[in-house]
């Protein structure tokens, strides 16, 4: 499977191929002057598109308040089309289902990198109880 680096990609991004996988350096972000990034992302993240789809930051998918929170499903094949960098803060992950409102931040990137395994587990609880699939 191929990854994208997205903080070696230059500047605008343009991503040549769908990618499943978004995976972040923390060495290669200080190389390429994204000092933030470099300072939150202590470990090297791999994380899938299928993951980074139905955890987005956007609105469309958290809503304004827990209860307007949706549970996204049939994303297993969901791939990222582009990666936009946003300042020195965040970066807009494009992906191939025509989702691109999902602004991710440094910070929350590395968090869904530490809470992986927890996070996946209770969305895989939630398309259960709700008869969804991936």
């Amino acid at each position: 499977m191929k990854s994208c680096e997205i903080v070696r990609l230059p500047h605008p991004v343009k991503a040549h191929h769908v990618r499943p996988r978004l995976a972040l350096a923390p060495r290669a972000a200080l190389h390429a002057g994204r000092a933030p990034a470099a300072r939150l992302l202590r470990r090297r993240l791999d994380l899938s598109a299928e993951y980074l789809r139905v955890e987005s930051p956007s609105a469309e998918v958290r809503g304004h308040s827990e209860s307007e929170r949706k549970t996204v499903s049939g994303k297993s094949n969901v791939a990222i089309r582009d990666v936009v960098p946003t300042g020195n803060y965040a970066a807009r992950l494009v992906f191939d289902d025509g989702h691109e409102t999902g602004i991710y931040t440094w910070s929350y990137l590395r968090e869904l990198g530490v809470e992986r395994e927890a996070r996946w587990t209770v969305y895989l609880a939630e398309l259960g109880k709700k008869g969804l699939r991936r």
